[in-house]
């Protein structure tokens, strides 16, 4: 799709294995990626996330903070494999799929891949993480936890990143000005970070008792369930 996309492909090869090595990586991303490419605005607001949750790990703002970080890794893991995945023809996952397919479509705004990115990737990936990174840690996602109660303390300075994102990124994808009323505001406004959070979270409670047909079956579902988000959340603005 983009003259670049194997230099993309080679910068998301390497699984991280630590926070910064993900912050490393979305910083190759932006340095590849022209502005006219939406998955640059679904990174930059990542970025931005991963930050935050780094800066937090740092200061002593989590009870258990290995957890965070294996979580924070294994959660980005699933962004970077997607996008190897979609680059190189393999497949990936359906919600990916759609915002990928339409990286170059000029007339949909950046506030809408970073959102539809954010949607694929919490409502798909955060469950599969979790799950992941309990198993990993020998521990059990479970609402009153101490995982979760640090998982839950994340959703107020994600929001205020979310906030400043929809004024920031409130533009069409080449940076042109989007028309004064339009679907978009209502769209945005349906799309919340901390329902999907808690979704997510539910999920994965799931995830860890299903077998292995059930878990298979189940991310179907999802898959299909946040793809149709997504191309919602996609749809071009007039």
């Amino acid at each position: 799709m983009f003259p670049y996309d194997n230099a993309l492909a080679a910068a998301v090869k390497t699984a991280p294995t630590s926070i910064a090595d993900v912050l490393a990586t979305m910083q190759a991303i932006d340095a590849v990626c022209v502005p006219g490419d939406g998955l640059k605005w679904f990174n930059w607001l990542y970025h931005q996330v991963t930050n935050a949750v780094e800066n937090r790990v740092a200061t002593g703002g989590f009870t258990d903070p290995a957890w965070l970080t294996e979580l924070d890794v294994q959660f980005a893991t699933l962004f970077f494999n997607a996008l190897y995945a979609s680059l190189t023809g393999a497949d990936c996952p359906g919600c990916w799929g759609a915002v990928f397919a339409v990286r170059n479509q000029t007339d949909i705004a950046r506030i809408q891949f970073a959102l539809a990115g954010m949607n694929a990737h919490i409502n798909h990936d955060l469950p599969i993480a979790i799950d992941g990174t309990c198993r990993s840690t020998g521990t059990v996602p479970q609402h009153g936890s101490a995982q979760y109660n640090d998982y839950t303390g994340l959703n107020a300075p994600m929001d205020a990143l979310i906030d400043m994102a929809k004024q920031t990124l409130n533009v069409r994808l080449l940076g042109d000005p989007l028309p004064a009323l339009s679907h978009l505001e209502d769209t945005i406004a349906a799309w919340n970070l901390a329902t999907a959070r808690e979704n997510a979270w539910n999920s994965s409670e799931s995830l860890w008792q299903d077998s292995p047909a059930l878990r298979a079956a189940h991310m179907g579902i999802i898959d299909g369930l946040t793809s149709v988000i997504s191309k919602v959340l996609l749809v071009p603005v007039p």
